[in-house]
């Protein structure tokens, strides 16, 4: 079968390499695609993927047999609605649907009808309204973006003056849509689960955990993610069927009764309080970095698991590996408020218990450059985390690019 995979970042790089594991697979096409996805298949360029008409157009003239949507914005775009129209099959949720993560007041007052355990919150398109919301509470401030934002849009800090300068930013139009929610801070580890949906079935993957900040001991800036790992030690007991129970089932359930029916994958965003695990937030695709190590714990053929998913019988066994797999994500200079491109890339010999998915990467002739924030995926893995991990790290010692960040306590 022909497939078309919507996206060109780490978290596509890693869905292309597991899809071409299926014998099913004899063709796969990106859009826009990376270097690393080039040498898995062909890739179309000159098309922007959140144009929904645009890539259904590409999908029906390419006549492929499956798309895979990817990334957020396309979704948030309509680009399943797009090719639904023109019956070519897709996984993805629709537009509608994909407002659990295109925003953060329509999640939350999906989770509050669906009574899920999150934190109290408050939505706001005045600035007066909001600082007064400030003023009242005691902190520490979660202060989001309401729209997509790229990972980039949401500010944790025990500073008024901070919070109220991001209330400001992102009523000015900072991150697109002026509107602001705030919400209580959850204290605990963070956790991301997984699952694939579709027409009421849910079907749990491993959990995976990462690392949001910046910097070593979780400080610095939030980012897109720059690191994670799979699977993820001492978890609560029964974790990731209660959250399937409490968590998935009732929201997919609301949406339902709204008629905004779910397909795709869904990721839930956990955070462990002293209470018990609240939702932090939703994404209507996989994480990034997470997928980076979930796939390649996944034994399951992929494209199996997609197309029962689309008959409405997800009900396939997913099997998996016993091995560790750690990321470690490199980040441009200057990431992420101002990261440079154009850096050459180095990648040296790897061992064969190492491999690295691309993100932000361009070619340039015959050079491989920098084009994003977060540029190499550095993937590692082992029979435990500590070997997964020394895996990963030699594997960075490989790759040269100037001014590159990452941090060094991933799985550590």
């Amino acid at each position: 079968m022909k497939v078309l995979l919507i996206g060109g970042g780490g978290r596509e790089h890693a869905l292309g390499w597991k899809l071409t594991q299926s014998p099913r697979v004899d063709r796969l096409i990106s859009l826009p695609g990376n270097p690393g996805l080039a040498r898995l298949g062909a890739v179309v360029e000159g098309v922007d993927p959140a144009n929904a008409g645009a890539v259904a157009t590409v999908a029906s003239q390419l006549g492929v047999d499956l798309v895979v949507v990817g990334p957020e914005a396309p979704l948030a775009a309509g680009v399943v609605d797009a090719l639904t129209n023109a019956k070519v099959p897709v996984w993805g949720p629709t537009r509608s649907a994909a407002r659990l993560e295109s925003s953060k007041s329509f999640a939350k007052e999906t989770m509050d009808r669906a009574d899920v355990a999150t934190a109290a919150w408050a939505v706001f398109t005045e600035e007066g309204a909001a600082l007064t919301y400030l003023a009242n509470n005691p902190g520490p401030f979660v202060v989001k973006a309401d729209g997509l934002a790229a990972g980039k849009g949401v500010l944790v800090t025990g500073s008024r003056a901070e919070a109220t300068a991001w209330v400001r930013r992102c009523l000015s139009g900072g991150f697109g849509r002026a509107e602001v929610v705030i919400e209580d801070f959850l204290e605990g580890p963070e956790v991301s689960v997984f699952a694939l949906c579709a027409k009421g079935t849910v079907v749990a993957l491993e959990p995976a955990k990462d690392y949001k900040r910046l910097l070593d001991g979780d400080q610095g800036p939030n980012t897109g993610g720059m690191g994670s790992y799979s699977p993820v030690p001492d978890l609560p007991h029964g974790l990731v069927d209660d959250t399937v129970d409490r968590v998935i089932r009732p929201v997919l359930q609301a949406m339902e009764d709204d008629g905004n029916p779910y397909t795709g994958f869904l990721y839930v965003g956990l955070v462990l309080t002293p209470t018990g695990p609240q939702v932090l937030e939703f994404n209507c695709r996989l994480g990034d970095p997470e997928t980076q190590v979930v796939l390649p714990r996944m034994k399951t053929d992929l494209v199996d698991l997609i197309e029962t998913g689309l008959a409405g019988q997800v009900d396939t066994e997913v099997k998996w590996s016993d091995e560790s797999v750690v990321n470690v994500v490199l980040a441009a200079d200057g990431y992420p408020e101002r990261p440079r491109s154009g850096d050459p890339i180095k990648i040296g010999k790897l061992s064969d218990q190492a491999m690295v998915f691309h993100a932000g990467t361009n070619a340039d002739g015959g050079r491989l450059v920098s084009s994003g924030g977060r540029v190499l995926n550095v993937i590692g893995r082992g029979s435990n985390l500590e070997e997964a991990r020394s895996v990963a790290y030699s594997a960075v010692g490989s790759i040269s690019l100037p001014g590159m960040q990452y941090r060094r306590d991933i799985a550590l």
